[in-house]
C-alpha cells in the first residue's frame, strides 16, 4: 500500500481536490446567472473568457516547469481562478483586460510561489487589485442594470462593446454609463461614497436612480445567490462555517455601530451585508483552503478580520468596495495567526508564554 504525501489544499470532505474546485465552481452559478440576468451578457462573456485564458495559461505554464500538463488541469483550480476574476471584473471592461489579470493570478500569484497548494494569496484576488490599482477607469465602469439603461444590448452588443469599446449601434461603454434619469450611474457602495464626499448624506444617496431596494437594483438579489450557493457549500462539507459566519457577523456589528453613531454618514448594515462583494467575498474567497487560516480558532479571527476590514476601507479608505485588499491583508496574517492558534499536540501540556 502506497503512501502519498500531499500539499494543501487538505479536506476532510472525502473528495478529491477536482471534484471540490468543480462544486465550487458549480455553486457560482446562482450568482453569474444573476449577475447576467441584471447587468446583461457581458458579465458571461467575460467569465467563460477569463476560464479558458486562465486554463490556457496554466497549460502553458505547467509545460515550461516540465509537468504533466494534463493531471494539472484535471485539478480545476485554474478553472476556479478564472472564474472567479470573470465575475469580479466589469461586465464591459475591456477584453485586455481579462487577459492581463489572468496572466498574473496563474504565473504570479500561483505558479512563481510554486503552483496549487504553495501559494500565500488567493490567485484571483492578487489578480483583481492589480488590474483595480494599474486601471482605475476599466476596473470601476459598472453598467447600470439593464432596466436603467438607455439603449439595451444583446449578446451581439455586448461582445462589441467588449471586444471594440462601441456596441453595434455605435454606443461607447461611457455612453451607455449614462442612466434614463441623465445621471452617470455607478455601483450603489460608489454612490455613497462619491455622495458623502460630495457633501450628501446617506439618505439623500439612496434616492438616486441606482437604488430601487435596499441594497441597490440587482445587487441585494446577486449577493442572495451567491449566499444560496454559499449554504450548498457548507451543506457538502467542502468549506467550514467560521470564516463566512465570523466575516459577517464582524462586517456587521461594525456596520451596525457605525450606523448607530452617524446614520447620515455611513451605509446601514443591511447595505454593506447585500451590497457590492459580500457574500461572493464571505463563502468563495476568503474561504480560499490554501491562504486561509486552518486551525478553528484561526478561522474565527481570519473571518472576523476581513470583515473589519471591509467595513473600515469601504467606509473610510479610496474604494468603494474593500473586498479584495481585506482578504490578502489577513492572507499576510495567516502564519501568524496559526501559529498562535494551533491546537496543543495529544499528551503534551500546554506550556505558558
Amino acid at each position: 500500500m502506497a503512501f502519498f504525501i500531499a500539499s494543501s489544499p487538505h479536506s476532510h470532505s472525502r473528495k478529491s481536490t477536482s471534484d471540490i474546485m468543480m462544486t465550487v465552481i458549480l455553486c457560482t452559478l446562482p450568482g453569474i446567472a444573476a449577475l447576467c440576468y441584471f447587468f446583461g451578457w457581458g458579465v458571461l462573456l467575460q467569465v467563460v473568457m477569463a476560464a479558458l485564458t486562465a486554463v490556457a495559461a496554466e497549460a502553458a505554464v505547467v509545460a515550461l516547469r516540465g509537468r504533466p500538463v494534463k493531471r494539472y488541469l484535471k485539478d480545476h483550480s485554474a478553472l476556479l481562478t478564472g472564474v472567479l476574476l470573470g465575475i469580479a471584473i466589469p461586465p464591459f471592461a475591456p477584453w485586455w483586460i481579462v487577459i492581463i489579470g489572468i496572466l498574473f493570478a496563474i504565473v504570479i500569484a500561483k505558479h512563481l510561489y510554486g503552483g496549487l497548494g504553495q501559494n500565500l494569496f488567493n490567485p484571483a484576488m492578487v489578480a483583481y487589485v492589480v488590474l483595480l490599482i494599474s486601471f482605475p477607469v476599466q476596473m470601476t465602469t459598472w453598467l447600470p442594470p439593464s432596466e436603467l439603461l438607455v439603449q439595451p444590448l444583446g449578446f451581439t452588443d455586448s461582445f462589441a462593446a467588449i471586444f471594440t469599446g462601441l456596441t453595434t449601434d455605435g454606443f461607447s461603454v461611457n455612453q451607455l454609463r449614462i442612466a434614463v434619469d441623465g445621471s452617470t450611474m455607478a455601483t450603489p457602495l460608489d454612490t455613497i461614497k462619491t455622495s458623502l464626499l460630495a457633501g450628501e448624506t446617506v439618505s439623500e444617496a439612496v434616492e438616486k436612480s441606482v437604488f430601487g431596494s435596499f441594497a441597490g437594483i440587482g445587487w441585494g438579489w446577486v449577493n442572495v445567490a451567491f449566499l444560496a450557493g454559499g449554504l450548498i457549500l457548507l451543506k457538502k462539507k467542502i468549506i467550514q462555517w467560521q470564516i463566512p459566519v465570523a466575516m459577517l457577523a464582524s462586517l456587521f456589528v461594525f456596520s451596525l455601530v457605525g450606523y448607530a453613531i452617524s446614520p447620515d454618514g455611513v451605509a446601514s448594515p443591511l447595505m454593506h451585508l447585500f451590497s457590492g462583494a459580500t457574500m461572493l467575498g464571505a463563502f468563495f474567497i476568503a474561504t480560499d483552503p490554501v491562504s486561509a487560516s486552518t486551525t478553528t480558532r484561526g478561522r474565527l479571527i481570519f473571518g472576523a478580520m476581513i470583515g473589519a476590514l471591509v467595513y473600515l476601507i469601504r467606509t473610510f479608505g479610496g474604494f468603494p468596495d474593500g473586498v479584495a485588499f481585506a482578504v490578502l491583508i489577513a492572507n499576510m496574517c495567516v502564519p501568524l495567526i496559526d501559529y498562535y492558534t494551533k491546537p496543543t499536540t495529544y499528551g503534551y501540556r500546554k506550556e505558558s508564554k
